[in-house]
């Protein structure tokens, strides 16, 4: 799976880069081909699909049991590349953070992309959900159906959303950062949760720009406390990859995994794969995230070979 975060490894953008040289990626699917001696539950030749602390984009990859889970038979390999990042983010941040009930209302960022077409399914799971979103004007024949109201994602979305819900939302999901941070708890109603998950804009262009990182950070509305609890706002920030890796919370996503495959078996739930790419084409699979241009998941495909260039 290729996923913002890997773009955002890429350009030194993350606390504690790793050193080169470097495989990226954090997700995959595959065949088990060996196992470690006390492995329990999985035997040599099993779909899977697994999270990986980097290393993911390679023809082997090796990663502790507690991150591998077995592949529904109906579910594709590239669904399955597809689906751990997204859809365990968007869970987690809808469900264990955010508390989401009947009747309550989300905003979602990048509402094309991987976890918006996630985040809008499973809001789809729970009775008279409202979802706005807001994406590219040239997405929008494509999503429109996945979400209650859609918004360009250069238009003035606050008051559009207001005009439609004039006390705001209860749940605002941020992957932008920057000024949408402010923007966002705007929109807050009371004991509302407003959850940043990633910060694409702090990505610039091909070479990373100093001036503006800065620019993005500056712009982030500094929080006063006292101010959250006058206004009765939640707050929150969410990062899978540090859960996993970091603060061993293995056991947690295991449940939410399990809890998700029974909404993909009982047809509720589908990845959305935008595109396959050959593992030598990674640089314009990373263009097209960049440029903001997929639907869903862009998925590298080890056996893929790569599209011959027309002239």
């Amino acid at each position: 799976g290729l996923n913002f975060i890997d773009l955002m490894v890429r350009q030194g953008n993350i606390d504690n880069p790793p050193k080169t040289p470097l495989v990226p990626g954090f997700e995959c699917s595959g065949i088990v081909e060996a196992l470690g001696d006390s492995v329990e539950g999985f035997e040599i030749g099993d779909r899977v699909m697994a999270f990986v602390n980097y290393n993911a984009w390679a023809e082997v990859v090796c990663t502790p049991v507690e991150f591998v889970y077995k592949i529904p038979d109906d579910m594709s390999f590239s669904e399955a590349a597809a689906f751990p990042m997204n859809f365990v983010t968007a869970y987690m941040m809808l469900f264990e953070v955010a508390n989401l009930r009947e009747g309550m209302s989300v905003l979602v960022h990048s509402a094309g992309g991987g976890v918006g077409q996630a985040v809008a399914q499973l809001c789809s799971t729970i009775p008279n959900v409202t979802v706005f979103g807001t994406a590219s004007s040239f997405k929008h024949e494509a999503i429109k159906d996945s979400v209650t109201h859609l918004f360009d994602r250069n238009a003035d979305y606050v008051q559009e959303v207001k005009r439609i819900s004039t006390d705001g939302v209860d749940v605002v999901l941020d992957c932008l950062c920057g000024e949408n941070t402010g923007k966002g708890l705007s929109l807050l109603k009371p004991l509302g949760t407003y959850i940043l998950y990633g910060s694409s804009n702090m990505v610039t262009g091909e070479t990373k720009s100093f001036f503006s990182f800065a620019k993005s950070w500056w712009q982030v509305e500094k929080v006063n406390p006292i101010k959250l609890y006058e206004e009765n706002k939640v707050i929150a920030g969410f990062s899978l990859l540090n859960l996993l890796f970091k603060q061993n919370r293995g056991g947690l996503i295991k449940g939410v995994m399990d809890k998700l495959l029974n909404l993909y078996n009982n047809k509720k739930i589908k990845p959305v794969v935008d595109s396959l790419w050959a593992l030598e084409e990674v640089k314009e699979a990373m263009q097209r995230i960049h440029d903001r241009g997929n639907i869903g998941k862009l998925i590298l495909d080890v056996e893929k070979a790569p599209t011959p260039l027309v002239s």
